[in-house]
């Protein structure tokens, strides 16, 4: 174990030292600059890049390694149909021309997963038969997570748009209720058609919404 955590400290120093930080074109290309889409050309998403795109997001942090998030993507013209009948009006053209929408699930069972992915203390206590929390864990993190698949797109050239205008119980009957998942939002991708495009919405400068103590 101490050769194991050894190595892991090394390889981040390492990775430090190399690149101590993204350059500008990087942060405006997956966040500052980035652009939520609701129009796309018709350039495919190969099944490959939608595994880079996990590979990504699997890095992420969650809490105690819980990694609860699951994703369904939805690529054929049946399986959109299907999920179209959950969508607002206004969505449906959105997710409809998108080459692929990614479901956000998560495992309200994630719990049960932890003695692969926390082998050094069973963690299970915390959560068996405490559903409130098991619920609460799952959804925090899944958010989060969703949130790195998001980012993980962007920075592999791909473009994306959130969408949560939908039901959740038609989506988790209609994806997800073999697998006892629940759905937390959507989220479009593809290569995106700009000239639907309108002006960046404003935000709150920091002054506005944060405190240093």
């Amino acid at each position: 174990m101490d050769h194991k955590r050894a190595t892991a400290q090394a390889e981040v120093r390492t990775l430090r030292t190399a690149r101590a930080s993204l350059d500008d074109l990087s942060i405006d290309l997956i966040l500052r600059e980035a652009r939520s889409h609701y129009a796309w050309t018709d350039r495919p998403v190969p099944d490959e890049l939608l595994r880079k795109i996990y590979e990504i997001t699997n890095a992420g942090p969650t809490s105690m390694n819980t990694c609860p998030a699951r994703f369904v993507f939805v690529r054929e013209a049946d399986a959109k149909k299907r999920l179209a009948k959950a969508l607002k009006a206004k969505n449906i053209d959105k997710m409809m021309s998108a080459p692929v929408t990614a479901i956000i699930a998560y495992d309200p069972q994630f719990w049960t997963h932890l003695p692969f992915l926390f082998p050094h203390e069973d963690r299970r206590p915390f959560f068996e038969g405490k559903p409130e929390h098991c619920e609460t864990t799952a959804f925090r993190n899944s958010t989060l997570q969703g949130a790195y698949f998001m980012i993980a797109a962007r920075a592999l050239g791909l473009d994306v748009g959130g969408m949560s205008g939908f039901s959740n119980e038609i989506v988790d009957a209609e994806f997800l209720a073999d697998t006892g998942w629940k759905s937390n939002f959507l989220c479009n991708i593809g290569y995106a058609d700009e000239s639907a495009l309108f002006p960046k919405l404003p935000r709150f400068a920091f002054e506005e919404v944060c405190t240093v103590l």
